[in-house]
Formats: C-alpha cells, sequence, structure tokens
C-alpha cells in the first residue's frame, strides 16, 4: 500500500537579501484601471498599479507598476518605481527606478539602483548611514568655502598675463 498523506512545507525562497512574501502576508493591490485621490497607508506590502494623488505610507516594500501614474509623496521601506511618479520619496533601505521608471521629484534613500532608460528629474540624496531626521541642508550651504584673492594692482587678465611674462625678459 501507498502512503498518499504528503505534506508540504512551506519554506521561503532565498536569494541575497530578497525573500518571497508569506502566503498570509497580505498586500494592497490598487489595480490598473483604478483610480484613488488622499492618504493611502499600508501596513505591509504594496503595489500601485493605477492612477493615485496624494501621499502613500508604506511600512513594507512598495511597487509602482509600469502602468501606474502616481502624483504624491511616498515613504516606504523599500520603493520600485516601474511606472511614473511625480513627488518626492522617502525609501530608508533602497529605491529602485526600473527601465521604465520614471520619477519627477527629490529623493531621500539608503541605496539607490536605477536601470538603464531609468529616468530621475530632481535630486537623490543617498545616506548609507540612515536618513537624517529634519529638513535637507544644502550641499553648496554643508561645503567648506573657497575664498578668492586676487592679485593686487593686478585687475585685469591681460595685466596678470603682461606681469607673468615681463618676468622672462
Amino acid at each position: 500500500m501507498i502512503d498518499s498523506d504528503v505534506e508540504a512545507i512551506a519554506a521561503p525562497a532565498v536569494n541575497g537579501e530578497r525573500e518571497s512574501p508569506a502566503m498570509d502576508t497580505p498586500v494592497t493591490v490598487l489595480a490598473k484601471e483604478d483610480s484613488l485621490s488622499g492618504r493611502l497607508q499600508i501596513r505591509s506590502g504594496g503595489s500601485v498599479l493605477g492612477t493615485f494623488n496624494g501621499r502613500i505610507e508604506c511600512e513594507g516594500d512598495l511597487m509602482i507598476g509600469p502602468a501606474a501614474h502616481v502624483e504624491a509623496d511616498i515613504r516606504a521601506n523599500r520603493v520600485t518605481i516601474a511606472g511614473y511618479v511625480r513627488g518626492n520619496v522617502t525609501a530608508p533601505t533602497r529605491l529602485k527606478i526600473t527601465s521604465s521608471g520614471r520619477l519627477e521629484g527629490d529623493a531621500r534613500v539608503g541605496a539607490l539602483v536605477v536601470q538603464e532608460g531609468g529616468v530621475h528629474h530632481g535630486v537623490i540624496r543617498v545616506h548609507p548611514e540612515g536618513i537624517p531626521e529634519g529638513p535637507d541642508q544644502s550641499v553648496i550651504e554643508a561645503g567648506p568655502r573657497v575664498e578668492m584673492h586676487s592679485v593686487r594692482g593686478l585687475g585685469s587678465p591681460v595685466d596678470r598675463v603682461k606681469k607673468f611674462w615681463g618676468e622672462f625678459f
């Protein structure tokens, strides 16, 4: 007689840092034909495949699908953009812009991946040590000041060249 009682054991597939989501983990999806405006709070992972306007806060990973049109400020652990996003993005772990993705806005991220063909218009600040609290400081204001000193008595560049060559003749 053959024993037909076989117990299936589910084990997450691991490839580097990626894990497949468990079967009981809920995923919020805004479908391709759907449209939503307002504030979207997602407690786990989510996918936006349709049109969204407003603000998105996601505690897990957020995927913006290839046909999606999002005009929102986004905060999520990891963000993958394969469609169009207009707004600012905060992703403490990683921001990935795929070859079909387009981001128009600023981003503060822990790591950045942009595939060939991916488009970004704005400022991206990468903070591998963690995103600091508070507003960003301008790069120009944060850097050391360089002071320019001019040679006294030689106002024009022509006068400087004459002086330089005059030392040789």
